[in-house]
């Protein structure tokens, strides 16, 4: 690399390197750091003032010593090269190859911080995808170009419902589908769950995996989604297929910036966050959209376990606010053995209803949806009662209820980690569900409706 050399380190603390009497450097630039005995490491510019840089080291500061090493500063920002044959393997979280394969000839190379789609070129989300999931796909239609985000915890089976979602999801027609998944502080036993999971079923043909494991570099795990976006904008915008971006743990990411926001000794916010990390979650999640014009989309799923299941963490808050719903995981339900738990009522996805209907899903779709909400709703609040006054106490009207809570969750929300659900599929499951209540009691569906798909006959239940 070609660039002003210097050997004026005067401090290295945590991940960050200090070096003083510099000139004409720019945030966000990439460095090599040398020293006599060691191969080189990459490092960037996190703060540049005057005859002074800050810099965060990609593979850590284990090792180097401030007499003899010496910084070249490259003068670019970082990138990668793309090219549509990543497909079907796997990177590490800078976009190394650690599948044994040669590394890809690039199509094309990028800066991995990519750009801001202007609000004004930005085309609303409105086709469904299908992720085989009937809690998703019925009650929280995601929809290309959103970014929905999965709220977990600690203990709940969320890799499994991102791997499954991975190797299940699928679009209308013809048009080219990939899915990224980028993983960061994972152990290497799950990075393993993940790589032979997508093997066996097939899914990594259409699929790019870059993992960062828990003992790589802390700082690595603030590049790996930014890599993994790169890669996404280049096949979607440029190559017309529409990309799933998967990035799990968002809550390993934010600890990441908690810890270099320490190191640099920053003003710390809510619980030692960083102020900005609104800011930097955003310029994430905010690369998910599609453009007018262009083919492709780009559709996320941040998947992020919530400490102490408390969904008022500032992680979870905060990507509430950016992102457009949220997928609820519940430990009771898993508790339950009921997999995958995903809560319904606390669940959202608020461009649903323009992503649903005619000619996308079915027409019925967003009556269904609103019908099984509610009444489900109603016999979880009717549980509540039993535990007070006793089942005794309940008219038939409200067995009823209580008799749909608990299918609703054992034939809806249950299905296997191999079950592969389509809309369809989830809709007669639904309408299954719903003749348990007297047909009086729909009252958020048509009566047109009513007269297609309803099963029961005076909340007999009939099928």
């Amino acid at each position: 690399m070609e660039g002003m050399k210097y050997s004026t380190v005067t401090e290295i603390a945590g991940p960050l390197m200090i070096v003083e009497g510099v000139e004409n450097v720019g945030y966000g630039e990439i460095v090599e750091i040398t020293t006599p005995e060691g191969k080189p490491r990459l490092g960037q510019v996190l703060e540049a003032a005057e005859g002074k840089a800050v810099i965060q080291v990609f593979e850590g500061t284990r090792g180097l010593d401030t007499n003899v090493t010496s910084v070249v500063f490259t003068g670019k920002a970082m990138e990668i090269g793309v090219s549509p044959d990543m497909l079907g393997r796997v990177f590490d979280g800078m976009a190394r190859p650690i599948d044994g394969a040669p590394e890809p000839i690039p199509d094309d190379v990028r800066n991995v911080n990519g750009y801001p789609i202007n609000p004004s070129a930005r085309e609303y989300p409105r086709d469904p995808i299908q992720t085989g999931i009937s809690t998703i796909d019925g009650m929280n239609t995601l929809v290309r170009g959103q970014k929905l985000p999965i709220f977990s915890g600690a203990g709940l089976p969320h890799n499994e419902l991102a791997a499954q979602i991975a190797r299940q999801a699928a679009v209308r027609g013809q048009e080219e589908f990939a899915v990224i998944f980028a993983a960061m502080g994972i152990t290497s036993e799950e990075a393993n769950f993940f790589m032979r999971d997508f093997e066996e079923t097939g899914a990594i043909e259409r699929s790019i995996l870059f993992l960062n494991l828990a003992d790589d570099p802390v700082i690595e795990r603030l590049i790996t989604p930014k890599v993994a976006l790169t890669t996404a904008e280049y096949l979607a915008f440029d190559r017309g297929m529409h990309v799933l971006v998967i990035l799990t743990d968002m809550t390993n990411y934010a600890e990441a910036l908690r810890e270099i926001s320490a190191a640099r000794e920053e003003v710390p916010g809510r619980r030692g966050y960083p102020g900005y990390m609104y800011t930097d979650l955003a310029q994430i999640y905010e690369r998910a959209g599609r453009i007018e014009g262009k083919e492709g989309s780009i559709t996320q799923i941040p998947i992020l376990t919530m400490p102490d299941d408390d969904i008022t963490h500032p992680i979870p808050d905060l990507t509430g606010y950016i992102t457009e719903g949220q997928i609820v995981l519940s430990r009771e339900l898993h508790n339950k053995g009921i997999y995958p738990p995903i809560a319904v009522l606390p669940s959202l996805s608020r461009l649903m209803a323009e992503g649903i209907g005619k000619g996308r899903t079915r027409e019925d779709h967003h009556q269904l949806s609103n019908q099984l909400y509610a009444a489900y709703a109603e016999g979880c609040d009717l549980r509540d009662l039993v535990a007070v006054v006793g089942e005794e106490a309940l008219t038939e009207r409200d067995r009823k209820y209580l008799q749909f809570a608990d299918e609703f969750e054992d034939k809806f929300v249950r299905q296997g980690r191999d079950e592969n659900r389509t809309f369809e599929d989830t809709f007669n499951i639904g309408w299954e569900l719903l003749s348990i209540l007297p047909k009086g009691e729909l009252k958020k569906i048509d009566e047109k409706y009513i007269e297609m798909y309803y099963r029961g006959e005076n909340g007999k239940g009939n099928t």
